[in-house]
């Protein structure tokens, strides 16, 4: 049997790498992983949220960011780049350049086959490590399906589903209100 030789990359390491790089890469406890491009329905899907997110937060206290602003879950563990992030408050950023948040009360995965499971999984389970995190979304972008993950006070995690169009979610972490027709604009869908 033979065994591949990992080379060992600090946080510090990644972070000056991946403000050189073109492309976006997650990191994970020492390794670095090279983030794949996007579908139409993915950008069109993310695009239709931080539209409508941000015409319903400005103003107030919370604000949106894509997926070009990068998330720190733990110091020495994740970074990674949600589809969409709101944070309400003073944003907190993991250094002086601000492009590292670490305090989002939302984030939102759009899911495809490469990484549905790990957002529902080990993505989400690191997820829930954020002291400031209230809700994750799941947004599937091969038909309207949604999941909706709300932490309770007690610190367990209550879980909503949402299919169709006709339905809204009601995301009270930010006091917005999301029509799945609004989240899917512009995605056809097989009859």
């Amino acid at each position: 049997m033979s065994s591949q030789r990992t080379t060992f990359v600090s946080p510090e390491e990644y972070l000056a790498l991946e403000r050189l790089a073109e492309r976006k890469s997650e990191y994970f406890q020492g390794e670095i992983f090279a983030m794949s491009g996007a579908s139409r329905r993915h950008v069109c899907i993310v695009s239709n949220l931080v539209g409508n997110l941000w015409q319903q937060l400005k103003g107030g206290p919370c604000e949106v960011s894509s997926s070009d602003l990068r998330l720190r879950v733990t110091p020495a563990g994740l970074y990674t780049y949600p589809d969409v992030m709101v944070v309400c408050g003073e944003p907190q950023y993991a250094e002086d350049q601000k492009d590292t948040l670490l305090n989002p009360v939302l984030i939102v995965e759009v899911l495809s086959n490469a990484t549905r499971d790990y957002d529902r999984g080990r993505k989400f389970q690191h997820y829930r490590k954020l002291p400031s995190l209230v809700e994750y979304l799941m947004i599937e972008q091969d038909e309207p399906h949604v999941e909706h993950w709300t932490r309770q006070p007690d610190n367990h995690w209550d879980f909503v589903e949402f299919d169709g169009l006709t339905q809204s979610l009601q995301l009270t972490s930010i006091g917005c209100t999301l029509p799945l027709t609004e989240i899917y604009d512009k995605i056809d869908f097989p009859a």
